[in-house]
């Protein structure tokens, strides 16, 4: 397709070549380090906290919400509640790096419940001095591995989970994630370690492949982790175990993934990386475009609905392909 961007969003790659990307290995030590990082969070009562939203919606009663996370950050977002039927099961939904101003439509099933965090720094859990943009936002304590805030992040998603579970018990075991872009990549980065998330979706997933992020030309949150490595260098010490590619060799639930041929934010090849080294049952649904627009995005979104329905619902497998 014809664009503006300075270099090329596809880096050259066909599908197959894609589909051949493997991660690199992850530090010895990295299951350690995420499973005690897991086991604080676990450690956190989180307190949820709801009032009703002025974002109401036909079909759904939503809350404006707050729960307690690691280092004492309050994590505000929305909980969307089936009012036409019993929820049987619950989902936590993970925004993109422009954050998440209100709840997002349309959702895949009508029986579920959703919480809608904002993860920590952004929109309704924003603190100071944390950053809101994702140049900044990206690299905060990034000097610090077991202080950098992806880290953090990924806790706002195990206490979310905490906090489904204490107020519906009845979707024990039927607890799915969704995430797009940055929330993806946060799921990449969580799945592994919490086994009461029982599927999820990832979406133009982040994170993918650190080595390559930190190569190939982009204008998304890579960007800057490039230009601090230009300046200060060493950072894949501590991006080394916040490698979503990594991650994804660990994960054994059902994964679908949405991942897209171009995209100058999100480099393709760092995104099948991730879909590439997940261990468990996957799927593979072939975006034409990620953080950019085409002529069939409308139809793409429509038919990724129809996809995350069968998927959450019906267990099916394959690879759904749209170019």
């Amino acid at each position: 397709m014809t664009h503006s961007y300075p270099f090329d969003p596809t880096y050259g790659y066909t599908l197959d070549g894609l589909l051949s990307i493997q991660p690199p290995q992850a530090p010895a030590d990295f299951a350690a380090f995420w499973q005690a990082r897991y086991r604080q969070a676990l450690g956190v009562d989180p307190a949820l906290e709801l009032t009703r939203s002025a974002n109401q919606r036909t079909g759904w009663r939503v809350w404006d919400c707050c729960y307690q996370s690691t280092e004492g950050f309050a994590i505000g977002g929305w909980l969307l509640e089936p009012t036409e039927r019993p929820a049987t099961q619950a989902f936590l939904v993970g925004h993109g790096y422009g954050g998440i101003d209100q709840p997002d439509f349309p959702l895949p099933c009508a029986d579920a419940v959703y919480l809608m965090p904002c993860f920590r720094g952004i929109g309704r859990s924003r603190r100071a001095p944390i950053s809101e943009d994702p140049r900044w936002h990206v690299l905060h304590d990034i000097d610090q591995r077991d202080r950098y805030i992806i880290g953090g992040c990924v806790q706002d998603l195990w206490i979310g989970i905490s906090a489904l579970l204490a107020r519906f018990p009845q979707c024990e075991y039927h607890i799915g994630y969704m995430g797009i872009s940055f929330g993806a990549g946060i799921g990449a980065l969580a799945l592994p370690w919490d086994q009461r998330i029982a599927r999820a979706h990832l979406n133009v997933p982040t994170f993918g492949h650190q080595p390559l992020r930190l190569q190939l030309p982009t204008l998304g949150s890579a960007a800057a982790h490039q230009r601090f490595q230009r300046h200060h260098g060493h950072l894949l010490e501590t991006l080394a175990y916040y490698d979503a590619g990594s991650a994804a060799r660990f994960i054994r639930q059902p994964v679908h993934v949405a991942a897209a041929l171009f995209d100058p934010y999100v480099a393709p090849p760092t995104q099948f990386a991730i879909h590439n080294a997940l261990a468990g049952p996957k799927q593979l649904f072939v975006l034409a475009t990620g953080h950019a627009e085409n002529p069939a995005r409308s139809a793409q979104e429509h038919n990724l609905l129809d996809a995350l329905r069968r998927f959450f619902c019906h267990h099916e497998s394959g690879i759904s392909q749209l170019v």
